[in-house]
């Protein structure tokens, strides 16, 4: 049974007559009577009464009548929503990012992209690098913006460089100004810091944590295992300072100390991540055009 043969059925069923019906769907009178007919015989049955100016439906023609047009008004509505989303009025858009670059990047082009396009839904999830190429690579999201370089290298995915951003020192104003009031601290000038580090898994953690070791002492935490809303939290409220992105720290407002590391000092590279072997779909395209042009 063909698409277009039940197109023509209902047709001559609502015209009752087979050359009206084959101008109504533009075709030529002989070829709608030709499929009517290859219908009937995969059917097994008349759909029609022919007499000379009176074309009726048969009983199996009126049972089949209700499903062709279900069937059509379904095929409508499919074409309708498939237009839907190929110009972006609906669908969705799943986008995995670490935490920091959730408060730091992303409200700005989100804002932008959904004043935009008001029907797509957003989804995010947040996590570390490691998880979102996890997730990445089992199809449970479209997009992520990760931390370069990755923590395992996969090949079945395709990264864009989208920034390389500082890292700075955020402390409480009421507390002592690290490295000995300048201006600019280095990573050595942390050693007898207390730190407030972020939870396992974090990559601002394994960054912090690598480059003090370079410098040849171990950090010491005053509270870890926190993320980015935490961790502000804690430093604003005294019990140690934390590295983190220019980005977070200028959105962060009041209650934060920000000092500078001197150079070469310390900064991380965020991607934008997708499958190799899937295209993302339009939706998530469209976003990833925006983040890249942003």
């Amino acid at each position: 049974m063909q698409f277009q043969q039940l197109q023509y059925f209902v047709a001559v069923a609502e015209t009752r007559h087979f050359t009206r019906a084959a101008d109504l769907v533009h075709v030529a009178q002989p070829s709608l009577s030709q499929q009517i007919k290859a219908l009937e015989r995969e059917l097994g049955a008349d759909l029609f009464l022919r007499a000379r100016g009176n074309i009726t439906l048969t009983d199996a023609g009126e049972a089949l009548l209700p499903l062709a047009r279900r069937i059509l008004a379904d095929a409508d509505t499919a074409r309708h929503e498939v237009q839907e989303l190929a110009q972006l009025r609906r669908g969705r858009v799943r986008l995995g990012a670490t935490p920091s670059v959730c408060t730091g990047l992303l409200p700005d082009v989100l804002r932008a992209f959904h004043d935009r396009y008001p029907g797509i839904r957003l989804l995010i999830e947040e996590g570390g690098s490691h998880d979102l190429v996890r997730e990445l690579a089992r199809g449970a999201l479209d997009l992520a913006l990760v931390v370069l370089p990755l923590p395992t290298p996969s090949p079945a995915l395709t990264t864009v460089e989208l920034l390389r951003e500082d890292l700075v020192v955020v402390s409480s104003p009421d507390a002592p100004r690290p490295g000995r009031g300048r201006r600019t601290v280095r990573v050595s000038d942390l050693e007898g810091e207390r730190l407030v580090m972020f939870r396992h898994g974090y990559d601002l953690r394994e960054l912090t944590v690598a480059a003090c070791r370079a410098e040849g002492f171990e950090p010491d935490f005053a509270v870890e295992g926190g993320e980015m809303d935490a961790v502000l939290g804690f430093v604003r409220a005294g019990l140690g300072v934390a590295v983190v992105p220019r980005m977070v720290a200028a959105r962060s407002g009041r209650g934060l100390r920000v000092t500078p590391l001197a150079r070469p000092g310390l900064h991380r590279t965020i991607a934008l991540a997708h499958r190799t072997d899937v295209a993302p779909p339009r939706a998530a395209r469209e976003l990833q055009r925006m983040l890249l042009e942003r």
